[in-house]
């Protein structure tokens, strides 16, 4: 059957370290975004545009997993690429539950050693308070959240449904992208979410964002390669340009009353709040301007990827996922101390580079040790010439 056959162009074999940078400058800015009233947070992205450093974490999650799996489930059959995505859902959750742990046991122990009750209500851990066996048992189902553990859920689930996509994608690119395109469009004009517990629903809607993981995976299965002749057209670099100006101008006239009362109510208030939860369409083409601009001035083979300065931000990227949960940690631990102190300029700049020091430190030591536990290899045996030879 032709629906069977691959039309789908897979990327090129070899490591893309556009991809372990850009996951690192994820991982830092979530870091700093996280903590409240820190001006070091208005160097990340979400001061000067409609996305910000989530956007990116999603898209470069799902463009790394159709980058790995994609060509398992070619080489070994759906079945093996559909257990390992399967596999790497499991360390997702186990890492999700032990940061869960850890946060609201941090939380509960600092709010009652100190005598913070606010501190209870402001990470939004109440529930333990009131229903702790039923709050624990919705945590496990991921239903119930404290405040900046929102990611790793959203992760969660897109991964675990992502083997019939990747399968449909292999085969459909184009068509796949549509119809995330149709539910995203759909879950906005029909509300549809997931409920969250003891009440709401999730802060990312899954059906929602998932968009962002489908065109990650769509830009890595070919998407991007078959859209260079638009891509480098002047056009839509123009069309880029202007755009990334108007979304610096609305974002900042949400951060500056005055500005903002300069504009009239109308295009005011379509950009600002910023709609995250539900992936406002400006929002999606905020982020999908940027995809092109990096495509276009950031090829793969930059030499620029090979500067030193660059390292640390790359191995953060390498060791995402622990660095991810180190520093959502440290977020709360930032946030503790600048409100249990002066707050000042200083502590706030000492605190960012303390943190992102520490999950730099983290990255580092995981990838040693990773090195560490692959077999050495045994050393060259020297080439000893005969008699004859010798003679």
């Amino acid at each position: 059957m032709a629906f069977l056959n691959v039309s789908a162009t897979l990327p090129d074999k070899g490591r893309d370290l556009r991809l372990d940078l850009f996951r690192g400058v994820a991982n830092w800015a979530i870091f700093l975004d996280h903590i409240p009233d820190n001006v070091v947070n208005w160097i990340t992205t979400r001061n000067y545009g409609f996305s910000d450093a989530a956007d990116l974490f999603v898209f470069i999650s799902g463009y790394t997993a159709s980058f790995v799996y994609a060509r398992m489930m070619l080489e070994r059959g759906f079945i093996v690429g559909a257990t390992r995505l399967t596999k790497r859902v499991w360390q997702l959750y186990v890492a999700h539950i032990i940061l869960f742990v850890i946060y609201i046991a941090s939380i509960s122990y600092l709010a009652l050693r100190f005598g913070d009750s606010e501190m209870i209500n402001e990470f939004n851990v109440a529930g333990l308070v009131d229903n702790a066996t039923e709050t624990l048992r919705q945590g496990l189902f991921l239903r119930f959240k404290p405040l900046n553990l929102d990611v790793l859920p959203l992760y969660i689930v897109l991964m675990g449904l992502f083997p019939p996509v990747l399968w449909f994608m292999l085969r459909k690119p184009d068509l796949t992208m549509v119809l995330s395109i149709v539910l995203w469009l759909a879950a906005r004009h029909y509300g549809l979410n997931l409920n969250a517990y003891p009440a709401g629903q999730w802060y990312f809607n899954p059906y929602a964002w998932q968009v962002l993981f489908v065109f990650g995976a769509w830009c890595a299965m070919g998407g991007a390669r078959r859209s260079m002749t638009l891509i480098n057209s002047p056009i839509t670099l123009w069309f880029c340009l202007g755009y990334l100006a108007f979304a610096l101008v609305m974002t900042m006239a949400g951060r500056f009353p005055t500005l903002g009362g300069m504009f009239p109510e109308w295009l005011f208030s379509a950009f600002n709040p910023n709609d995250k939860t539900n992936l406002a369409p400006y929002r999606f083409l905020h982020f999908v301007v940027i995809v092109i601009m990096v495509i276009r001035f950031v090829p793969k083979e930059w030499p620029g990827l090979e500067w030193k300065v660059f390292d640390p931000l790359i191995v953060c990227g390498q060791q995402s996922l622990a660095v991810f949960c180190v520093g959502v940690f440290l977020s709360f631990v930032g946030h503790f101390e600048l409100s249990m102190s002066s707050g000042s300029l200083f502590a706030q700049i000492f605190v960012s580079i303390a943190g992102i020091a520490i999950m730099t430190t983290v990255a580092y030591y995981i990838s040693w040790s990773k090195k560490q536990d692959k077999p050495l290899k045994p050393p060259a045996k020297p080439a000893v010439s005969s008699p004859a030879k010798a003679a």
